[in-house]
């Protein structure tokens, strides 16, 4: 899993860790676990991330192959 786009492509849309926590209804700390791999990550978790930056999660989290 590439967390290094989910970074990328969330700063790129000018979105700060804590309003994407925000709008994914978890905290700051939470959502920066994820982003910095200290937690897992559900699919549906994914999903949701990915909806919020307009993308898929496999365009997000996975390496073009």
């Amino acid at each position: 899993m590439n967390l290094d786009n989910l970074r990328k492509l969330r700063e790129h849309k000018n979105i700060s860790c804590k309003s994407m926590a925000e709008k994914l209804d978890v905290s700051f700390q939470y959502y920066w676990m994820i982003e910095n791999g200290k937690r897992g990550l559900s699919y549906e978790m994914a999903i949701r991330i990915a909806k919020i930056l307009g993308t898929t999660p496999d365009k997000i989290f996975y390496p073009p192959i």
